[in-house]
């Protein structure tokens, strides 16, 4: 398979070629000419980079100068489309196999696109002539559906390309079916290069050790429904929002249908343009859904995972992931629908309310993508479980609750220190909760003129004492749902009777007089 400089710029139709993918393709056709027929490789390049528009260039050249033909596959309709669409742009005539699809004219195609499932099925019923395919081009190649696929193209030249290359299903690792890697331009290089938008990272801290996770290895959306539609987690969210994300067209990520409705409740009862968008919805559901949601400026959509791949809205300016995943894909393609670059958008936010940040690391930063290509179960093992996570907490206000305590110099009490030091002289664990309700009591105080704004600031903390008893019970390695929250609400009722009792005496304590009448 030889390619001519020329061929990269003689093309008329499709788009322009950006110089990384110039290099790609010519990487991609390198390889092509020194390997077996039957080589399988696997091309690497993040979300927004234009994955489509160089292996559509590729289809192109390689139909310019063979007499075989070329198939793509793909795993979701939406995918389908747009992939026939921008073959289309590149003056490559193709044929789509669906479910609906005539197959009698098959042999005047050069080029196929096809889903999975469907292609699957016209293979074992014999329908389809697949003895001159030399090229097969597999989309989003991360997911294994498409395996089952591969002993139908022995022969074949097997190219996949994945923003991501590590397989969504542990036991069967990419590197047993792709023999090489090929990394294209890095999310950092093409923010800085104006191809991409950058992130900004918002973190709130959550309890996570009540999710279970499944035999796929992601957390169950059961367990996931039970903590995010809870009062507290929609409460966080909606605040999230508020704080962040006010008047943004936004996305909204969860991991069951359960919680999108409850936000989408929760929203709209808070008077915001929200609208819900699950794989139960109509084509035209569908449609209607995402059309509002591109006209509305401010709009926000909830989901879940139905838009993780396929979908591209460039004016989204803020992701929410209200949920936590393991799944590293999923990571990167959720984030990355909010990537899209714009004239007048340079950055967009991303709001992370299920630990991801803090085991994944930053979206955009420098991933070692050979090294979880080649050791999968490496990569996968040393992924922080969520009790090592949580370990790692700090609680920090927000910056709005942070202001009305601008009093105090620091309002961090940390709880395991005062544990240790408690335990090391023979002291009771209790003492360690009621020296955090005197620290609490006291910058209440210090930030108040009267018990009644110390009472009106201590209803704010709430996530920070959820947070000390949280880190409480895991010193006393007492834990269970029952009794931690039976902590949270006996914590709180002490606070208030400390201020109410004491707050006198507290503030001339802080300030050498006592407060006024």
């Amino acid at each position: 398979m030889h390619l001519n400089t020329t061929d990269l710029e003689e093309r008329k139709t499709g788009k322009d070629l950006y110089h990384y993918q110039k290099e790609a393709i010519t990487k991609i056709f390198k390889r092509f000419e020194e390997a077996r027929d039957d080589y399988h490789l696997l091309y690497q390049l993040p979300t927004g980079g234009g994955k489509t528009v160089i292996f559509s260039e590729i289809v192109r050249q390689y139909l310019k100068h063979h007499k075989k033909k070329v198939l793509i596959l793909t795993h979701r309709i939406e995918l389908c489309k747009q992939t026939c669409t921008m073959l289309s742009e590149f003056g490559v005539v193709n044929k789509v196999i669906d479910s609906k699809a005539n197959l009698d004219d098959h042999k005047d195609y050069s080029c196929y696109v096809a889903m999975v499932e469907t292609l699957n099925n016209r293979l074992n019923e014999n329908k389809l002539d697949i003895s001159d395919i030399g090229l097969v081009i597999i989309d989003e190649a991360h997911y294994n559906s498409f395996t089952k696929l591969f002993k139908f193209f022995e022969d074949s030249f097997i190219l996949g390309v994945t923003a991501t290359p590590l397989s969504s299903n542990m036991q069967l690792p990419m590197t047993d079916n792709y023999e090489e890697l090929i990394m294209g331009e890095s999310i950092e290089s093409l923010i800085s290069n104006n191809f991409l938008s950058t992130a900004i990272p918002y973190s709130y801290n959550v309890g996570l050790t009540s999710l279970i996770v499944g035999a796929n290895g992601d957390y169950t959306v059961k367990s996931s429904d039970d903590l995010y539609t809870h009062s507290d987690m929609l409460g966080k969210l909606v605040q999230a929002y508020e704080e962040r994300s006010l008047g943004k067209k936004t996305l909204i990520f969860n991991n069951g249908i359960n919680t999108s409705i409850n936000v989408f409740e929760t929203f709209k009862m808070a008077g915001y343009p929200i609208m819900h968008l699950d794989n139960t919805a109509t084509k035209k559901e569908r449609e209607f859904i995402l059309k509002w949601f591109k006209k509305t400026p401010n709009a926000i959509l909830t989901s879940v995972s139905i838009l993780t791949t396929g979908f591209d809205e460039p004016t989204v300016d803020t992701i929410i992931l209200n949920r936590a995943t393991r799944s590293l894909t999923l990571y990167y393609q959720m984030i990355g629908r909010g990537s899209r670059i714009l004239k007048d958008k340079k950055t967009f936010n991303v709001i992370d309310l299920g630990n991801n940040f803090h085991r994944f690391g930053m979206w955009g930063a420098q991933v070692d993508w050979q090294k979880i290509f080649k050791y999968p179960n490496y990569y996968l093992d040393n992924l922080l479980n969520d009790e090592e996570l949580e370990d790692n907490f700090r609680y920090e206000m927000p910056e709005d609750l942070r202001i009305q305590f601008s009093k105090t110099e620091d309002v961090f009490f940390n709880i395991k220190k005062a544990y240790a030091a408690a335990i090391k002289i023979g002291e009771s664990s209790k003492v360690v909760l009621s020296r955090s309700i005197d620290q609490h009591a006291k910058i209440c105080t210090e930030n108040s003129e009267d018990v009644y704004d110390a009472l009106a600031l201590a209803n704010q903390l709430g996530d920070d004492i959820d947070y000390r008893i949280d880190q409480y019970v895991k010193c006393i390695c007492k834990s269970t749902k029952n009794f931690t929250d039976w902590l949270k609400d006996d914590y709180r009722q002490k606070l208030r009777s400390h201020l109410l009792a004491n707050f006198d005496t507290i503030f001339e304590e802080i300030f050498g007089y006592p407060p006024e009448d």
